[in-house]
C-alpha cells in the first residue's frame, strides 16, 4: 500500500508522498454539482431573447443597462453589508460576556447561541413577523415604554429586515469570534489594563486586532448568507423590496425567461464574491 502510495503520489512539504487520487471524490463533486452546472448556466445566458433561438448578449446589455436591475444589485450589496455591521454589533459584547463568564454560563451561552441553528429558518423568519407587525411584541413594547405614539411599519421594511437577519445571521458571527477569542492571551489584555489604558482603547489596540480573523470569517459567512436569504427577504421584505434572489425567482418561475434568470444568477455570484473578496482584502490590509 505503501509503495503505490509512493509511485501515484506527489512529495509533500515534509518530504512524505500523497496519493493524488484521494482527491478524486471532492474533484468529481465539485466537477459535477457546481463546475458544470455553472457552465450550462453561462452558456444559457447568452440567448439574446427568452425561447432562446439566437446567441447574443441581448440579456447582458438589458440587465446592465436598465437602472432598476442596476439598483438591485447595489441593494443586495447593501444588504449585506448592514447585516455585518448589525451582527458585529450585537456578537462583540455577546463574545465578551462569553469570555468572561463562567463554564457554567458558557454552557448556557453555547446553548443559545446554537439553538437557533436548530429550528428551521422557515420558522425562525415566520416568527419575525409576529415580533415585527403593527401589533407584536416591538411595537406594544415601543407604546407601553411611552417612545411611540403609533405602531412603526417595520415590515416590508430595511429596517426590519435586517433586525430580523440580524438574529437569523448572529450564530455564523459569534462561532467564528468565539473560536480565536478563546485562543487569545488574556496576559496582553492584562498587560494593556495595567499600562493605563482604557477598556475601549484596550478593545480597540489589542482586543480587535487578535480576534480579526475570527470577524473576517464570521463576516464572509453573514455577508454570503445574508445577501442570497431568499425566504427572508422575501417574507420579512415583502413585494416592497426586490433584491437578486427575488429576482431570478421571478425571471425563472413567473417571466419564464431563463436566460435573464441566468445573468441575474451569475450576477448574484459575482457580487457575492466581490464582498468575499473585499473582505479578505480588509484582513490582510488590517495586518499589515
Amino acid at each position: 500500500m505503501a509503495g503505490a502510495i509512493a509511485v501515484a503520489g506527489g512529495a509533500t512539504a515534509s518530504g512524505e508522498r500523497v496519493d493524488w487520487r484521494l482527491a478524486a471524490p471532492l474533484g468529481l463533486t465539485y466537477l459535477f454539482f457546481f463546475a458544470a452546472p455553472f457552465a450550462i448556466l453561462l452558456g444559457i445566458s447568452f440567448y439574446a431573447d427568452a425561447e432562446q433561438t439566437r446567441l447574443g448578449l441581448g440579456s447582458w446589455v438589458k440587465f446592465y443597462s436598465d437602472a432598476f436591475y442596476l439598483k438591485v444589485i447595489f441593494d443586495t450589496l447593501k444588504l449585506g453589508f448592514f447585516a455585518v455591521a448589525a451582527t458585529t454589533l450585537v456578537a462583540y459584547p455577546l463574545a465578551l460576556v462569553f469570555r468572561a463568564s463562567g463554564p457554567r454560563v458558557q454552557r448556557v451561552l453555547i446553548f443559545v447561541i446554537l439553538m437557533p441553528l436548530l429550528t428551521s429558518v422557515v420558522i425562525r423568519t415566520f416568527a419575525w413577523i409576529v415580533i415585527l407587525a403593527r401589533e407584536g411584541v416591538v411595537n406594544q413594547t415601543l407604546m407601553t415604554l411611552g417612545l411611540t405614539a403609533a405602531p412603526l411599519n417595520l415590515l416590508q421594511t430595511e429596517l426590519g429586515l435586517v433586525i430580523a437577519l440580524t438574529q437569523i445571521e448572529m450564530p455564523l458571527m459569534l462561532l467564528p469570534l468565539l473560536t480565536i477569542m478563546n485562543q487569545m492571551d488574556q496576559n496582553l489584555v492584562d498587560a494593556s489594563r495595567a499600562l493605563g489604558a482604557s477598556q475601549w482603547r484596550t478593545f480597540f489596540r489589542v482586543v480587535l486586532p487578535l480576534t480579526l480573523p475570527g470577524w473576517i470569517a464570521g463576516a464572509t459567512l453573514v455577508f454570503a448568507s445574508s445577501t442570497t436569504a431568499f425566504i427572508s427577504q422575501t417574507v420579512i421584505g415583502g413585494a416592497r423590496l426586490v433584491y437578486l434572489p427575488a429576482l431570478i425567482y421571478q425571471q425563472a418561475t413567473v417571466v419564464y425567461n431563463w436566460p435573464f434568470a441566468a445573468v441575474a444568477s451569475l450576477t448574484l455570484l459575482f457580487t457575492v464574491l466581490a464582498g468575499i473578496m473585499a473582505l479578505g482584502w480588509l484582513g490582510r490590509f488590517a495586518k499589515t
